[in-house]
């Protein structure tokens, strides 16, 4: 993305919500919920100044939230110019996809033999949300829950270091989603999450591994991922 496109961060919903005593943990988990819900797009410039304003902490704290963040790949740091909300290319767009897919069909082939009954009735919350959520209209709360959904099958299996990188694959996710989403075009239709629900509740583990890779290339198909990146504008096309 270039520098003309970048848009500098202005201000963070709920202003103070953070409060004086925000954590590290809390500032990058409420950072990572507004790019979720596409409250802070690819490309945006995370200024250390304004969200200390808006945290109430000091920039200590934001700088250590930021820098984790971009540990993960969630931010983009650019030497002279700044924090960026990372902007992934086509490429590396299809990569998350594929690593996706190998991660999570094997993560729910084994969830459906060692699923309890309460982790089951936590996905079920989440798809029935999810469903009212589309019900509403209401596109931040889809995505985030769609996101949600995905992050609480990854922690059913126990495996912190699991649930911590599919966290990340989903952030990403949202990134790509967010720059490369084809208008009017439903992203993770849900009742493909209940789907997957219902093979885990019925132990079939190999139903539930090819549900979720049939999820995950119908999320790909539905994106805009055969242009490139960089591909320059007809305007005249656009707008003739």
């Amino acid at each position: 993305m270039s520098a003309k496109s970048r848009t500098d961060l202005a201000d963070m919903p709920e202003p103070g919500a953070g409060g004086s005593g925000a954590s590290v943990d809390e500032i990058t988990d409420r950072i990572l919920a507004a790019i979720w819900e596409h409250r802070l797009p690819p490309g945006t410039k995370l200024v250390e100044e304004k969200l200390a304003e808006v945290f109430g902490v000091s920039r200590t704290k934001v700088r250590l939230a930021l820098g984790k963040l971009s540990h993960d790949s969630i931010l983009t740091v650019e030497p002279n110019r700044g924090t960026f909300v990372s902007s992934p290319t086509v490429e590396q767009a299809r990569q998350v996809f594929d690593a996706r897919r190998v991660v999570e069909a094997c993560l729910v082939k084994e969830l459906a033999a060692t699923a309890k009954k309460e982790q089951l009735a936590r996905l079920r919350k989440c798809t029935a949300q999810e469903a009212e959520a589309r019900t509403r209209n209401d596109r931040r709360a889809i995505i985030r829950l769609s996101g949600e959904f995905h992050v609480l099958v990854a922690e059913a299996s126990n495996n912190a270091y699991l649930s911590k990188y599919m966290r990340e694959l989903c952030s990403l996710t949202c990134l790509v989603i967010a720059l490369y989403d084809a208008p009017g075009v439903p992203s993770c239709p849900h009742h493909e999450h209940d789907e997957i629900v219902d093979a885990l509740e019925e132990r079939d583990g190999e139903r539930a591994s090819a549900l979720m890779v049939e999820h995950l290339t119908h999320v790909e198909s539905t994106l805009r991922l055969e242009l490139p990146g960089s591909a320059e504008i007809d305007f005249k096309a656009v707008f003739g």
